[in-house]
């Protein structure tokens, strides 16, 4: 993983990309590269949006990997990753978008680099649940952000992603605990152990068309709701696909 974060690393030093497609397209790359070299299977069902924003549950940092690997893309992240070392300029020359937890008016501010990436024709990314999990609930959605790509009246397309450990990794190892990162569990030894595990899966499922809410952004609460509902709604057949597999 080292060698993967040199070599793409030392591009954007070179090549320093301008441009939001640029940009996206070296972390679809970089991405794509780094789940094949880990040895971490990706399913799909369904069609990643050429357009609009794609909202998702999250359950881990690899998500984004996951994610962008699958297609040319913008996440928004939270603002504290550009204070990592390395992490942070990567995922700056990446074009991400920023957001500030817990600060009024932050995703308001963050409207302007979604309208960006819309206008640029590119899927932008978020995770309206605001944190991570161990999966074994879907959280309440957060309203913001989504009002904001509604007032841009972008398409908003739900999306469903979980893992599954295909190899057999030891008696204590789970998925809720070593592939998804929540609670107070501290990353640096989180992420050694995943790196070690083998036989990772993610599923990721695109619901078949936008979500039509019922309502407009003055109803934003309600959108959040619906927003989750069609997130949901996605679990429910992952639940059922395992179910009629086994």
């Amino acid at each position: 993983m080292a060698g993967y974060f040199a070599i793409y690393g030392t591009e954007l030093l070179v090549k320093r990309p301008k441009t939001r497609e640029a940009r996206a397209d070296w972390l679809h790359r970089f991405a794509a590269r780094a789940v094949r070299g880990l040895g971490i299977e990706i399913g799909m069902v369904g069609t990643f949006p050429e357009r609009g924003a794609v909202i998702s549950n999250h359950l881990s940092y690899l998500d984004i990997v996951v994610f962008a690997a699958l297609h040319r893309c913008v996440f928004v992240s939270k603002a504290e990753i550009q204070g990592w070392p390395v992490v942070g300029w990567m995922t700056d020359m990446s074009g991400a978008v920023y957001v500030s937890r817990g600060h009024g008016g932050s995703a308001m501010k963050a409207r302007q680099g979604m309208r960006a990436t819309v206008e640029a024709g590119l899927p932008v990314g978020f995770f309206p649940e605001g944190t991570t999990s161990d999966g074994s609930v879907l959280l309440p959605f957060h309203s913001g952000l989504l009002a904001q790509v509604m007032t841009l009246r972008a398409p908003v397309t739900a999306a469903y992603i979980g893992y599954t450990l295909e190899a057999n990794n030891g008696p204590n190892v789970t998925v809720g605990d070593d592939v998804c990162y929540w609670g107070d569990v501290t990353l640096v030894p989180h992420v050694f152990r995943l790196l070690g595990l083998r036989g990772v899966r993610a599923e990721v499922r695109f619901a078949e068309r936008p979500i039509a809410f019922s309502s407009d952004v003055l109803h934003r609460k309600l959108a959040a709701r619906e927003a989750r509902e069609a997130v949901l709604a996605l679990a429910e057949q992952e639940e059922s696909a395992e179910v009629s597999g086994s």
